[in-house]
């Protein structure tokens, strides 16, 4: 067990795209958790080291330092934005957790936020300005060409084919995604972790009236013979999720919780054009390093961007369904880009100390091929 642990961990609700918290600027979110947070701990501003927040469609600038102004926080707290894709949350408590493993004293308040409904239209510079129209800009590059750069669901297809994933089994993750997250949010399961965005208190996107009939007749999006359809892949959100690392001794002088702390975290590169597997070797080295097998993790949350991503890499890690997103994921929850990472640490944590897991994973596959990991031990 390392000294660093994570002493608070909260997110907003999630949203659809244009949905209930289409009003709401990222770093209008970040801060009401910032504020909620040091309203639940005291924690006052002169206390915090650094904001740092992951963020990947918002409008450039520093979304961190903004965020921590916004929350009111003195000038001297400064802030890091940083860019890693779905990965971005994650990175962000993995940079807090190493600086806090050599900075004694340091708190940080780490984590992501992201609204894809305010995320602006960029257009392509033409090369002669004054001669060409310019176009929208399309997408982000994560690989050059010769490589192959597929479209994320494209990638998700070639996953399905490599490790041979059929739609079906792809429909029925999904569908049980969607179950756990109804369910855990009829038992007000999510509450404990929800900080509410004025009147708005639950997440947008789980759906009831899921079935297995209503996925099967889902048509493929992304190739015409496929199997990735938008049943059994994400849908695109807003919503924000906020950490408080620091060293055990600090978090005990400050009254925190210190039951948790951050063992290690991985990331590994792999093949882009099946980054979706990138989880599986991110979690290998992960629990090789720590001497642990994957029989040791009772709990692991993983982005599901896409069921096919997520079963290919629990079949290749042997582990059981059972043990995977115990209140649903991204399919039915949301998948708010740079602050997914943060949002699974904050699920993992609640998970866990409802099981009484004594270790447990968060992990996601990441845009341009890779695959990251933090391991987390609760103390017993």
């Amino acid at each position: 067990m390392s000294n660093v642990v994570i002493g608070w961990a909260k997110r907003t609700p999630i949203g659809k795209v244009g949905g209930t918290l289409k009003s709401y600027r990222p770093e209008k979110m970040a801060a009401a958790l910032i504020c909620h947070m040091q309203e639940e701990t005291g924690i006052t501003g002169e206390k915090i080291q650094e904001v740092i927040l992951g963020n990947v469609v918002g409008p450039g600038g520093n979304i961190a330092r903004l965020s921590a102004l916004s929350a009111g926080l003195p000038y001297s707290v400064p802030g890091m934005t940083i860019d890693r894709q779905c990965g971005s949350g994650l990175a962000a408590i993995e940079m807090a957790f190493e600086r806090a493993y050599v900075n004694k004293k340091a708190l940080f308040l780490c984590g992501g936020t992201e609204s894809v409904s305010q995320a602006p239209w960029k257009m392509e510079k033409p090369l002669r300005p004054t001669r060409e129209t310019p176009v929208l800009f399309e997408r982000a590059r994560f690989s050059p060409d010769e490589i192959g750069d597929p479209e994320m669901g494209e990638a998700a297809e070639n996953v399905a084919r490599t490790y041979q994933v059929s739609r079906e089994i792809q429909d029925e993750f999904a569908y049980k995604s969607q179950q756990k997250a109804v369910q855990a949010q009829k038992e007000g399961k999510f509450e404990e972790e929800i900080v509410p965005l004025g009147q708005i208190n639950e997440d947008e996107c789980p759906r009831e009236n899921t079935s297995m009939r209503k996925l099967k007749r889902m048509p493929a999006v992304f190739q015409k013979n496929g199997t990735v359809t938008a049943g059994n892949a994400c849908p695109i959100n807003d919503g924000a999720a906020l950490a408080v690392v620091t060293n055990q001794k600090q978090a005990n002088y400050l009254g925190l919780d210190t039951r948790f702390s951050i063992v290690d975290s991985c990331t590994v590169g792999v093949d882009p054009n099946l980054l979706g597997i990138g989880p599986v070797p991110a979690v290998r080295a992960l629990l090789e390093r720590n001497n642990l097998h994957i029989s040791d993790i009772e709990i692991m949350e993983f982005n599901e961007a896409f069921a096919s991503q997520v079963v290919a890499s629990i079949q290749e890690m042997g582990i059981s369904w059972d043990r995977i997103n115990l209140g649903g994921g991204a399919i039915a929850l949301g998948h708010p880009y740079g602050a997914s990472g943060a949002v699974l640490i904050v699920r993992l944590l609640k998970e866990m100390e409802r099981a009484n897991a004594k270790f447990g994973i968060a992990t996601l596959g990441i845009g341009g091929g890779m695959g990251t990991a933090m391991l987390v031990e609760q103390q017993k």
